[in-house]
């Protein structure tokens, strides 16, 4: 019969076995550090070895030592939401929103659940959800069953917007304005815009339908942020998102638009039924604050060459023809220079610099904010946003346009200018290379990171835009979130490397709908919000707008992703957590995360291991 061991001789040897293999792991990173340096020899040899020391064993020990307490249990378990909330969007509710006014449009704008109101279960995916095609075939197919509503493919059926077809819907690339397709129309705009050359790179589509613009846009390398309101077309910001094209519920009413002054290289409508010439000119004076100097503004379809459609429009003459009146008058006002006119299409170009508009009027209404990205939440004005000063005559206000992909890893010039307290020439650079770096070992982790898997990713709080720089490739696009509550406000300076981003606050839902993200970056974004909401509300929001098998990358200290575990061990997730790429003993970690698959009707348990 064997014989127990004395208790505090194991004790001893766990110990002896802790020294141990920790003086390993500081003997082989010394002698790694030693020959990465150049001065030793045998540097095969130290890296097979180094392979062959499993210094994870001591990260996991440690951690479950310190951590134990938490490490093994699960929080809260959340329920399946009932089947009517398939398609929640929580702050553009149908029923709430029909409690506010209709005037200029205030009830299809953000308008929030109260605390008591929100929802705390798991939205549940339709019976049915498939994954959605690879891109580029998922620009042109979408699965039926993940946005089952066939009101558009009635309504627009003579568009050529959508057709429903077996199993799926086809996306054709027409559109009202698109009578030849989406391509022959872009074509036509790039006569005149300079696409093709890189110039050109961010757009805006004002009332976008199914994005089939911004859809057809990436052949031309240009990224376009789409939105349109959530109204009797049910889904069209949802198809959107399922074709892979970037997009957001929202209109044009009565609050600025969530994005920086001199963001967009270009801003589009075409029919998007936007009143241009009401309220003293308001809604174009909001497209010229988010246009960059020099920036474009397209406006196709009614009242564009009234005299010659206004009978195939069926529309009085003389109402359209008043309404381009307003149109022109309010542009030049703006001092915006008609490049185009040419069938159901006009183009303006806003000037590079305030000198530039010697006809501007000296009354002209300029606002008086003293911060123009200061926009949450804040009232539209018809008032004109003031140009960035400039020294020269010829200076272009905000800087030179610079080509993509050049300007990705360019110094931008906010950064260059020190326009931003606090980040220099240098604070950028090192940025860059840090997140590059993060990245690579990311990738190690989730092999499958840029294979194409993942198409719509989220950066929760993006910073400089050097994650997405990271990434930037033609299988994919990074909505840049930058959190209203950020030390720093840095969005325009990811516009300006050609990417695109929003301004949001976390302790709300996003405006999009469910299950449209494939995979979610959260870089110390619980440590940002611990005292401003629950950690358990942003979870949930993340569960939300996550696909079904998409993956989340949490990067924070470890006492608050032990916490983040714990909370996720109760929505259906699996996790794994892992060190810094720079080894154990950095205290900011990262966590992996996979939703599981599950539909509404199933009853599977929510735990997760």
């Amino acid at each position: 019969m064997a014989k127990k061991g004395n208790p505090g001789e194991s004790r001893t040897r766990s110990s002896i076995s802790v020294f141990v293999v920790l003086g390993l792991c500081c003997f082989f990173y010394i002698l790694g550090a030693w020959q990465r340096s150049g001065f030793g020899k045998g540097d095969s040899i130290a890296i097979e070895v180094t392979k062959q020391t499993d210094c994870g064993i001591l990260s996991n020990l440690n951690f479950e030592t310190h951590n134990g307490d938490e490490a093994g249990t699960i929080g809260n378990q959340f329920e399946p939401c009932d089947a009517q909330y398939i398609d929640y969007t929580p702050c553009q509710d149908q029923d709430r929103a029909m409690t506010f006014p209709r005037e200029n449009m205030n009830y299809r704008e953000r308008h929030c659940p109260p605390e008591e109101e929100k929802l705390r279960c798991l939205i549940p995916a339709p019976k049915g959800y498939a994954t959605p095609f690879p891109w580029p075939k998922s620009r042109d197919y979408v699965p039926f069953a993940n946005a089952p509503y066939k009101n558009l493919t009635v309504e627009k059926a003579v568009q050529n917007w959508i057709q429903y077809e077996g199993n799926v819907f086809r996306f054709p690339g027409g559109g009202t304005q698109f009578p030849h397709g989406a391509d022959a129309y872009i074509d036509e705009l790039a006569s005149v815009i300079p696409m093709e050359n890189g110039m050109v790179r961010t757009a805006l589509d004002t009332g976008c339908g199914v994005a089939s613009w911004g859809a057809y846009l990436f052949k031309k390398n240009v990224i376009a942020m789409s939105f349109a309101p959530r109204d009797s077309h049910v889904a069209q910001v949802q198809f959107a998102l399922e074709r892979g094209v970037p997009a957001v519920i929202g209109v044009l009413g009565t609050i600025k638009l969530p994005y920086p002054s001199g963001a967009f290289d270009m801003a589009h409508c075409s029919r998007c039924l936007i009143p241009w010439g009401a309220n003293d000119g308001m809604y174009m004076m909001e497209v010229d604050r988010v246009l960059r100097p020099g920036g474009y503004w397209v406006l196709s379809g009614p009242p564009i060459s009234w005299s010659i459609n206004y009978r195939a429009w069926q529309r009085p003459k003389e109402d359209l023809q008043e309404e381009q009146r307003k149109i022109e008058v309010i542009a030049r006002l703006l001092c915006w220079e008609k490049k185009y006119e040419k069938g159901e299409i006009a183009i303006w170009r806003k000037r590079v610099n305030y000198d530039s508009c010697s006809e501007q009027d000296l009354h002209v209404p300029f606002c008086q904010a003293t911060n123009v990205n200061d926009v949450w939440y804040k009232q539209m004005e018809a008032c004109i946003t003031p140009y960035p000063k400039t020294t020269e005559p010829d200076d272009v206000a905000g800087g030179e346009w610079k080509p993509f992909s050049e300007r990705l890893n360019a110094i931008p010039f906010r950064i260059s200018s020190g326009s931003i307290p606090g980040v220099s020439v240098e604070t950028f650079q090192e940025d860059d290379r840090l997140w590059k770096k993060h990245v690579k070992a990311y990738k190690r982790t989730n092999k499958i990171l840029d294979s194409g898997r993942y198409r719509n990713i989220m950066d929760m709080n993006a910073g400089l835009g050097s994650f997405a720089a990271a990434l930037e490739s033609p299988k994919l696009w990074v909505m840049n979130v930058m959190p209203t509550i950020a030390e720093k406000d840095t969005l325009g300076v990811i516009f300006e490397r050609g990417l695109i981003g929003i301004y949001h606050d976390w302790c709300e839902a996003f405006s999009s709908y469910p299950r449209t993200y494939d995979l979610i970056h959260a870089n110390g974004v619980f440590s940002l919000y611990k005292n401003s909401c629950s950690a358990e509300d942003i979870l949930l929001e993340m569960d939300r707008i996550l696909r079904p098998e998409g993956a989340v990358i949490f990067r924070d200290q470890i006492d608050v992703l032990m916490k983040v575990k714990k909370i996720v061990g109760g929505m259906r997730w699996n996790t794994k957590l892992v060190d810094h790429e720079d080894g154990p003993l950095v205290s900011e970690k990262i966590l992996f995360a996979v939703k599981q698959y599950w539909v509404v009707g199933e009853n599977n348990s929510t735990t997760s291991q």
